[in-house]
């Protein structure tokens, strides 16, 4: 049976595992399943359709599975899920989806969301993602596996971070920012691949330069996007052992919507 504070209010319809820790001072609503191992510190807030997975930590003040703040939003029944491992800090407030998108918010396993963020509806997180605090992110962004936001970055809506891409604090975001791209400013611009994420994570030196052949083309070398495809495709072809990520960047330019990020000269 789930430990329950007796200062907390848990609806008799809420689904929690036999070993959930919920500590005093929190609210968990009617439709909210929580996983094994999962703890609530004190003073957090579950609604909506919330379904949160094992062995989370949710710090006080956190809000979690809230309403949108859309003013469309008309009170349908739209979802959140959160996976496993998660760490979510002090005044983190994550929102359910919105029936103009998919209806649904989705974060994936190991992230850490530090004091303050801010995860609006629709939005779709990775797994291992650092969010640092006073970060914001606007409706419908996705950000990759691996990504780094730096603290008070404000991330505009339906734009797009790649897997293990850096955004630095107090960056605002208004395009797309590839995958394993550094970047910085307001607005943000490129500076660069993410080499200590991409070393940290493994790459030899050979994956490193092909990495490094891929940014040449995409911000170097004066291509169209639709030119840097096709020479990334020849990249590809010559680089097995990192194809996936060469081509997860190849995949990510072409199907940008807002378009990728650009120095202020290009």
């Amino acid at each position: 049976m789930a430990k329950i504070h007796h200062f907390s209010l848990v609806d008799p319809s809420a689904q929690l595992a036999d070993d959930v820790v919920v500590g005093p001072f929190c609210v968990i609503g009617p439709k909210v399943k929580i996983g094994a191992g999962t703890e609530l510190i004190s003073h957090v807030n579950i609604y909506g359709n919330t379904e949160i997975g094992e062995r989370n930590r949710i710090f006080p003040n956190a809000s979690v599975g809230c309403e949108p703040q859309d003013k469309k939003y008309a009170g349908e029944d739209t979802r959140l899920i959160i996976g496993d491992d998660n760490v979510i800090r002090e005044h983190v407030t994550i929102a359910t989806g919105t029936i103009q998108d998919h209806g649904i918010t989705v974060v994936g396993n190991r992230n850490l969301f530090m004091a303050n963020v801010h995860i609006a509806h629709d939005c779709i997180i990775g797994d291992d993602t650092v969010m640092a605090n006073n970060v914001g992110l606007a409706g419908h962004t996705t950000v990759g596996s691996r990504a780094v936001i730096g603290g008070q970055a404000g991330v505009h809506q339906f734009c797009r971070i790649g897997e293990g891409a850096m955004v630095g604090g107090g960056s605002i975001l208004v395009m797309d920012v590839p995958p394993f791209v550094i970047c910085n400013g307001n607005p943000a611009e490129p500076h660069g691949l993410n080499i200590v994420g991409l070393r940290r994570a493994g790459y030899d030196l050979k994956a490193l330069n092909a990495f490094k052949a891929a940014y040449k083309m995409i911000y170097r070398d004066g291509l169209t996007i639709a030119e840097a495809v096709k020479a990334l495709d020849i990249l590809i072809a010559n680089n097995e052992r990192v194809a996936r990520e060469l081509k997860l960047m190849r995949d990510f330019i072409e199907s940008s919507q807002r378009g990728i990020i650009r120095p202020k000269n290009a």
